[in-house]
């Protein structure tokens, strides 16, 4: 399966399967995903739009993610999860208020004291660099829905399947280019996969 270049490029293919959307919003997640969206903007001439969301991770070992927050949004746990680690959302409060804090500061870090935009009745497009355990698009999708939108698709290059299926769940369409049966990472399917700061977001983003 060809490998993406980087995340312009992916944005750019899907930008292609997303060309009869009608005046959308694109929703970022940050910050993978604001590489991905830009050329998916640019294609649509749409307005473009970082959505902050924070991982929940579990005590011991932070890398596991156990749930999720968006702004605007309540958390979203994994309760399988949870109860196979012997959890329960409330044993995991602090980690929950500490993400809490630090979604906040990364939306003032992203968007200053600007809202976001209003999403009531229009379409909205939520775009990531891809999905592995898709608990921060669960948790995106879920506080998009809040602000009562007409329709919402969820669009990344490239996904684990059955994360993939349990997603059309949460969006009106989810648009995914690979959905390869050996996915063990999102990186594995990018040529150039390099982290991105907070500085490349406010450039991607035209706001350095």
């Amino acid at each position: 399966m060809q490998l993406f270049a980087d995340r312009a490029d992916a944005g750019a293919q899907l930008a292609e399967r997303l060309r009869d959307a009608r005046d959308p919003v694109i929703l970022a997640l940050p910050r993978g995903g604001v590489a991905v969206a830009v050329p998916i903007a640019r294609r649509l001439d749409a307005e473009l739009e970082v959505l902050v969301t924070r991982k929940i991770g579990y005590p011991p070992t932070p890398e596991l993610g156990v749930g999720a927050i968006a702004e605007g949004g309540e958390p979203v746990f994994d309760l399988p999860l949870l109860s196979r680690l012997g959890l329960t959302p409330e044993s995991v409060a602090d980690v929950v208020e500490h993400e809490r804090r630090e979604l906040v500061r990364r939306v003032r870090a992203y968007r200053g004291d600007r809202p976001l935009p209003l999403i009531e009745g229009r379409e909205v497009i939520v775009a990531d660099d891809g999905l592995a355990t898709g608990g921060t698009a669960r948790a995106a999708l879920r506080a998009v829905a809040t602000a009562k939108p007409a329709r919402v698709t969820l669009a990344v290059p490239v996904g684990a399947v059955a994360t993939v299926r349990s997603m059309r769940e949460e969006a009106d369409e989810v648009v995914v280019l690979r959905t390869p049966t050996d996915f063990r990472a999102v990186g594995q399917w990018y040529e150039r996969f390099n982290q991105l700061s907070d500085a490349d977001v406010l450039h991607l983003l035209g706001r350095d």
